[in-house]
């Protein structure tokens, strides 16, 4: 099964055609796929899209670009929020010290409250890291040291290091059109690192269209190109990459019925 693990379908730019964007998806053989959560306010927007769709989940919590739209967000919230069964992960969430578009106090701040909800509701947490390596570092081994909970460290760009700590403390990893690029070599070489059973991965529609779409609207039908790279860097076959995906996917977010299940 291909499993899109990070789509954003509420997003504007699928405002005019977004039936005709997941027709396409299913179209192409993508299985399931899960639609992430950028901020706690936008949760309708989000969950609508999984509404009456059994191949559709969703995730709770707040990107750290919007995390100064609720610098108070208490983890009774999305703990709370994450009771539907088709809430399936804590995040997005993390910290983004590139664009630095929320304060990063306040970043760290909301962070913390999601690092909260995962450990409390089971829940794997999709962070969102970017030129923030070392802050990341101390607060994901502050809060593993606190009580163990499910991480996945989503279409992964940061160095070496991050990972290395991170895959020690048992995080999955999430590979995206980012490995296709011609100049992302350094991507490629981490990718080359992570454990073989927590891999899995994503489009982030509509962003980060892979080649040959680079520069275009990235959608869920696109996933095939993110996994033909996958299979090429880590030198297994299509086959063998997508069971190993999908294994992985279930293996993290274990609130969605495995398919011999259903």
């Amino acid at each position: 099964m291909l499993i899109d693990s990070h789509v954003n379908l509420h997003a504007p730019q699928f405002a005019e055609d977004q039936a005709e964007v997941i027709a396409r998806a299913r179209a192409a053989g993508i299985g399931l796929m899960v639609n992430i959560c950028d901020r706690v306010s936008n949760l309708p927007a989000v969950r609508a899209v999984a509404d009456g769709q059994s191949d559709i989940w969703y995730t709770v919590g707040t990107h750290p670009h919007e995390a100064k739209e609720n610098p108070s967000l208490a983890a009774e919230t999305l703990i709370e929020l994450a009771r539907s069964p088709r809430a399936v992960g804590i995040g997005e969430c993390g910290l983004d010290y590139h664009y630095d578009l929320s304060p990063r106090d306040i970043q760290r701040q909301v962070f913390a409250v999601h690092l909260d909800a995962a450990r409390a509701t089971g829940l794997p947490l999709v962070v969102h890291t970017r030129e923030a390596d070392a802050d990341m570092l101390a607060m994901l081994e502050a809060g593993q040291a606190a009580g163990p909970f499910k991480l996945l460290l989503h279409c992964y760009t940061s160095g070496p290091e991050l990972a290395e700590r991170a895959a020690e403390m048992g995080a999955w990893f999430s590979v995206s059109g980012i490995a296709t690029f011609k100049a992302a070599e350094d991507v490629r070489a981490v990718i080359r690192t992570m454990p073989e059973d927590r891999i899995i991965v994503e489009t982030d529609c509509p962003y980060l269209a892979p080649t040959p779409y680079r520069g275009r609207r990235n959608e869920p039908a696109y996933l095939p190109h993110v996994l033909a790279r996958l299979a090429e860097i880590r030198g297994w076959s299509a086959e063998e990459a997508e069971a190993r995906a999908e294994k992985a996917f279930f293996d993290l977010f274990d609130r969605i019925p495995r398919p011999e299940a259903r």
